[in-house]
């Protein structure tokens, strides 16, 4: 899921099997010498609390260890046994297990959604008759990316709510045509499983692929992290610049298109599976027609060279992306939940497999990490990917502050032209359903009904302007206006962090 894929989500060049590009550099002097100096900087200079990574190569795991502290109160350590939110790593599970089911002849990846679900329906009616499973997993109904996930992400709608929900999703693109990355189009996909195998989708994946592969620090569901041993606490530093806990994401509703967790120990026997065409310990785990499946491009992201990266085209598979770089074919995937971002990546060419997990959600050192490392296995000349990265982020977030602090100096004790009473109320949205804004002493307070602990305080600034502030700070602090006919009040606008949707949502008072 992110969940940041972009959605949204250094220093030095080295190799660690090789040379490095400056003369002189072999791979153990590095690991030896600058390879922790190296993460720890990166860490430092993004604030990350903690981070693990697992390299493997021709074979065999040459690096695998844990930085910095899982939980920064209790200064807990991470390791290669802490576990993280892999997020929409997850859906590389869920393609593996459809391919699977087709491989042996149990379905088809070109069967219609309808054969399983008979009242599925989706904004167009022609759409819904045509959209198949393989559709579903090649985020192929031209909605937006994100679209829908306010509604979906930690909500306590269940899934079929939510696959029932997307009927209201319109899209503004075209079906087959136009790429928007789809958390619930993966849901969907994975929900047919079940029908399929009569087992939940967390058990199938469970019992054919973590089981047989011997990832027993693995989980489908991410219910009851917080009291699971060794596991990373999440964290963000979005729209305070400072470093904040926040609660686990409660996302199991969206399972097969992100609820998993899992620790660097075990995804490096995930990636040397995939390297090795579906063998594991000199067992064959997986066909490898199954793995060969899911790494078809069913969808073209672009095929203009990089401005950045040496690469000419990207693509999507079956929940793994498709590009070139420098000469060889790259998978690759990110994942990102509230407080979590990481990602898994394996070169076939190069028998390259590299995984990295993180515990703050507003940074991109895990993505310029793997950049860097595909650089130095891949003969790239050396470029520092990490320096522009964070001379960005940095800029972008002295901005969003500077915004903030320019919203709060208006808060200086005015009141609107209307008395609160005349907010109070029911508000709906035909996708998300209702929220409740009531008065509590000079303010506004929002309850979101379709999730279970999401609030919001609104404080009147000025000019009819509010400012609300999430209790949980990862969705955010934005302006809001209600729109008012005389002297009723008939909708508000409510946006939210990028992270979880980009489009704001319209709820119209009853």
């Amino acid at each position: 899921m992110r969940r940041k894929l972009f959605s949204n989500r250094f220093l030095f060049l080295f190799c660690l099997t090789g040379m490095l590009s400056a003369p002189g550099f072999s791979q153990n002097r590095f690991v030896r010498d600058s390879l922790d100096s190296y993460i720890l900087r990166g860490m430092k200079d993004w604030n990350i609390p903690g981070l693990a990574i697992a390299i493997v190569k021709d074979g065999r795991t040459v690096f695998m260890k844990g930085y910095g502290e899982r939980d920064i109160s209790t200064h807990e350590k991470v390791d290669e046994n802490t576990l993280f939110m892999i997020a929409s790593n997850s859906k590389l599970f869920t393609g593996t297990a459809l391919a699977q089911l087709e491989y042996d002849r149990r379905l088809s990846l070109n069967d219609k959604i309808t054969k399983y679900f008979p009242d599925f329906q989706l904004y167009d009616k022609n759409t819904t008759e045509l959209v198949t499973i393989r559709d579903m997993l090649s985020h192929h109904l031209g909605t937006k990316t994100f679209q829908g996930d306010f509604t979906f992400w930690d909500s306590r709608l269940s899934r079929q709510e939510i696959i029932s929900r997307m009927r209201y999703l319109k899209p503004p693109g075209l079906f087959r045509q136009d790429y928007g990355y789809c958390n619930s189009c993966f849901l969907t996909a994975g929900e047919i499983i079940p029908k399929v195998t009569g087992k939940p989708w967390e058990v199938y994946v469970y019992d054919s692929i973590l089981m047989p592969l011997g990832m027993t620090n693995t989980h489908t569901l991410s219910t009851g992290m917080s009291q699971r041993p060794n596991a990373a606490h999440p964290y963000t530093t979005s729209f305070t610049g400072t470093l904040q806990a926040i609660p686990y994401d409660q996302v199991d509703n969206l399972g097969p298109a992100g609820s998993m967790l899992s620790c660097v120990k075990d995804l490096s026997k995930w990636l040397l599976l995939q390297l090795d065409s579906g063998r594991y310990g000199g067992k064959q785990i997986l066909p490898w027609a199954v793995l060969n499946r899911t790494r078809a491009v069913g969808t073209l992201l672009t095929s203009r060279k990089s401005t950045v990266y040496p690469t000419h085209f990207q693509g999507y598979g079956m929940g793994i992306f498709v590009t070139d770089y420098n000469g060889r074919q790259v998978y690759w995937h990110t994942g990102g939940a509230f407080g979590f971002v990481t990602n898994t990546c394996f070169v076939p060419e190069e028998n390259l497999g590299i995984t990295i997990l993180t515990n703050n959600d507003n940074q991109s050192f895990f993505e310029q990490l793997r950049y860097q490392l595909l650089d130095a296995y891949l003969g790239v000349p050396y470029t520092n990917r990490n320096q522009p990265s964070l001379d960005r982020q940095r800029q972008g977030d002295a901005k969003t502050l500077q915004e903030i602090a320019g919203w709060k100096a208006r808060i200086k004790g005015g009141k609107p032209a209307l008395p609160l009473s005349a907010f109070a109320g029911e508000y709906d949205n035909e996708l998300y359903g209702s929220i409740s804004v009531k008065p509590i002493d000079d303010r506004l307070q929002i309850r979101f009904n379709s999730h279970s602990q999401l609030a919001a305080d609104l404080q009147y600034m000025d000019n009819d302007e509010w400012l609300m502030t999430y209790n949980n700070i990862a969705f955010g602090i934005f302006p809001v206006r209600f729109k008012t006919e005389g002297n009723k009040v008939v909708s508000v606008e409510i946006k939210m962090s990028d992270f979880v949707e980009f489009d704001p949502y319209l709820f119209t008072k009853k």
